[in-house]
């Protein structure tokens, strides 16, 4: 199993999520941000969206990698973000 849902309340901007689990009876943490990013501040906003995404998630914190693209709207995009850390390794 690579993945567990967690729902998460429906609140509009930005969220820290930090989410603590047991692994076969040891603890880790895991750290998620979710952003949000108005097309608007793309260079090229209507063109191409992809390249808008791109931009955004390659020129984000490195301490941070991409987990999840959320639904896009008209005027913004959630982007789902987790701490680079490994803790699983020490698990095995």
């Amino acid at each position: 199993m690579k993945s567990i849902a967690i729902e998460l309340p429906n609140i509009a901007g930005k969220h820290e999520i930090e989410v603590d689990v047991k692994i076969n009876g040891k603890k880790t943490s895991y750290y998620y941000k979710v952003e949000i990013f108005r097309w608007e501040d793309c260079d090229q906003p209507r063109e191409n969206r992809v390249e808008c995404i791109k931009q955004m998630v390659t020129t984000y914190d490195g301490e941070w990698s991409l987990a999840h693209i959320g639904m896009p709207t008209d005027d913004f995009i959630p982007i789902t973000f987790q701490k680079k850390e490994n803790k699983l390794e020490s698990l095995v």
